[in-house]
């Protein structure tokens, strides 16, 4: 009985083997990234949540937005995900082009 458990399991082991990808999974680095730039990541993804909702308001596609703010559709796509660090410039074109406010105005606070 034990040989055949062990012949059992070098065959799933080798099936295995067989599916494996050449080259290394990076989920520990990709989780790693994520727990050092959490706090900002939170803020990217509620801008991104933000950005969409806004767009289906006004019936926007990514394209059409990337033409107001002069980048790529690319672009918009990775913001749109909520991992990308924006910038203040950046921030201030998403604002005008969806008229929405992001960044609070001080001189209203």
């Amino acid at each position: 009985m034990k040989e055949v458990t062990m012949r059992t399991a070098n065959e799933i082991v080798s099936k295995l083997k067989e599916h494996q990808p050449s080259t290394p999974s990076k989920w520990r680095e990709n989780a790693e990234w994520r727990m050092a730039n959490k706090s900002w990541l939170r803020y990217s993804q509620q801008i991104a949540m933000m950005m969409l909702d806004r767009m289906e308001e006004l019936q926007m596609s990514q394209k059409q937005l990337s033409a107001l703010m002069g980048c790529s559709q690319q672009y918009i796509s990775k913001v749109l995900k909520g991992q990308e660090n924006l910038s203040l410039e950046t921030l201030s074109k998403i604002e005008r082009c969806l008229e929405i406010q992001i960044i609070a105005d001080p001189a209203l606070v």
